[in-house]
């Protein structure tokens, strides 16, 4: 519904009206996230609705920053699932924890688990584009079939870059797309191409690769052309990464899936090269499953389609290899022609600052100024200074998102007290007056998307303490005499003893 027009009138004029009515400015367009801090009005907003239907942003981004333990996953979370209610396809391609996957799981959406031993992804693959292009065929087809070849070459060209350390030299590059256009023409029909297929070719040395190298039919100068080439992709196979790349994808992208999670959180936190390696395949793989939903689309084959991304922990990709930042950086700039909209979030800037060249901090600093939308959780005031530069706060809001960053109170009663910054956020869009707000979560919200997991109990103590209650009372009831039931209780205890020697000068201080 529009809002109505509002009036602002004196108490002498509009005496006869409640003296401090004001229109709250709460947005009403997109999903329900909470009320308003100050006047209690339901806020509603996501990147996609604003920018669609409401054309309150220019890019259909989010970038949301906070302390842990405020709420940020959960409200994105919230994004997620009113976004998939309207028909949009929420694809978390990286779930690095995991947040996302039990509210995929519940929105009937696809998991796939990505890992050593778990699951892996071909890079050669070309997936939901390849079955794209030949479901489209004609001119069209050709094109998206050269797309796909752009887009394997580049995600094999990531993973040497990983593994060195370094980007891959110009004339490698052109040695790597001559063997995929090798493998691509002289592969049977219905054969998936693998990375050791690629090793293959390179011993072979076929006319088509030996031409780019400009070996002039010297073996020798064959060799050492490729040789470096041959040695990152023994590496790929053989070496820090597994063999997570090496064999076919054990799960396909379902295009027709109303969500999609890719799940790397079984990958360990020191394993930066296969975390960096397994969420550049990831995105590779979802991102073209979206280039080929719109080619579908435009071909009149098949609905048009929104897709939401969630990036989650976004300081630990960007860590990982400058290549995330590049692929993040080109999707920040590209996602409106893509149909994608995307939810970015972190914990400070300072993120940004602990990359490695001056080139990526600027790229990563980039992501908060492009984004359409700006959700501030509890920050410290230094950190909201900092911010203020980018996005223009008022002091009044410096103040307001700083207080929420204050710990908890002493809890005299041992009750679990929450922070009271949690559940609450500041949304800025441009220069606009931000909007705080509210956010109370459902118990179904709270079933899917509970954080702190590894810090409740399994029920396995409870278990063991009941049974031991229950041997015990059976022992008691048993009367005296060796009972069966104790023999499994532990250690005796001589009741005739006192526990603690009182006598001793520490007693105190002793069990």
């Amino acid at each position: 519904m529009d809002p109505p027009t509002m009036w602002r009138a004196t108490t002498v004029q509009a005496c006869g009206l409640w003296p401090f009515a004001a229109g709250s400015g709460a947005p009403m367009t997109g999903v329900p996230l909470g009320q308003h801090l100050f006047t209690g009005a339901t806020v509603c907003g996501d990147p996609l609705s604003w920018f669609t239907r409401a054309r309150y942003i220019s890019n259909p981004s989010l970038f949301m920053l906070g302390m842990p333990g405020l709420g940020k996953s959960t409200l994105v979370n919230r994004m997620l699932i009113g976004l998939s209610a309207t028909g949009v396809v929420p694809l978390v391609l990286g779930d690095l924890k995991p947040d996302y996957a039990d509210t995929v799981r519940a929105l009937g959406g696809q998991v796939i688990s990505i890992g050593r031993g778990l699951g892996g992804i071909n890079v050669l693959d070309p997936g939901a584009m390849g079955a794209a292009a030949a479901r489209i065929g004609g001119e069209a087809g050709r094109m998206l079939i050269a797309e796909t070849h752009g887009r394997v070459l580049n995600m094999v060209a990531a993973l040497i870059t990983i593994v060195r350390g370094r980007p891959m030299d110009d004339h490698e590059q052109s040695v790597l797309s001559a063997c995929l256009h090798h493998l691509r023409e002289h592969t049977p029909q219905g054969r998936t191409l693998l990375l050791p297929d690629l090793l293959r070719v390179l011993n072979e040395g076929p006319d088509r690769v030996r031409a780019v190298t400009l070996d002039r039919g010297d073996d020798t100068r064959y060799r050492d052309a490729v040789d470096p080439l041959h040695r990152s992709l023994l590496g790929i196979l053989d070496g820090p990464l597994g063999g997570t790349f090496a064999s076919e994808t054990s799960t396909r992208i379902n295009p027709d899936a109303p969500a999609v999670c890719i799940d790397i959180s079984r990958i360990g936190e020191a394993d930066t090269q296969l975390t960096a390696a397994a969420m550049l395949a990831a995105w590779s793989d979802g991102l073209g499953t979206v280039a080929a939903s719109h080619a579908l689309a435009d071909a009149g084959l098949a609905p048009r389609r929104w897709f939401f991304t969630v990036l989650d922990e976004l300081w630990r990709p960007l860590r990982a290899a400058s290549g995330i930042v590049d692929r993040i950086d080109a999707l920040t700039r590209l996602n409106r022609s893509l149909g994608l909209g995307d939810a970015k979030i972190t914990h400070t800037l300072k993120d940004a600052e602990a990359l490695g060249t001056d080139a990526d901090r600027a790229k990563a600093r980039g992501f908060v100024e492009r984004a359409g939308m700006v959700v501030c959780a509890g920050l410290p005031r230094a950190e909201m200074e900092d911010l203020g530069k980018i996005v223009g706060l008022s002091r009044r809001e410096i103040e307001l998102v700083s207080s929420w960053s204050s710990p908890p109170g002493w809890a005299s009663t041992g009750a679990n007290e929450e922070p009271p910054g949690r559940g609450r956020f500041l949304i800025k869009v441009g220069g606009r007056p931000g909007i705080p707000i509210k956010v109370a979560i459902t118990d179904t919200e709270r079933g899917l998307h509970d954080t702190n997991t590894r810090w409740t109990s399994n029920g396995y103590a409870e278990e063991r303490a009941a049974e031991r209650a229950a041997a015990e009372a059976a022992a008691v009831a048993a009367g005296p005499g060796p009972g069966p039931a104790l023999e499994d209780l532990g250690p005796a205890v001589d009741l005739s003893r006192p526990a603690v020697d009182l006598s001793a000068p520490s007693s105190r201080w002793t069990a």
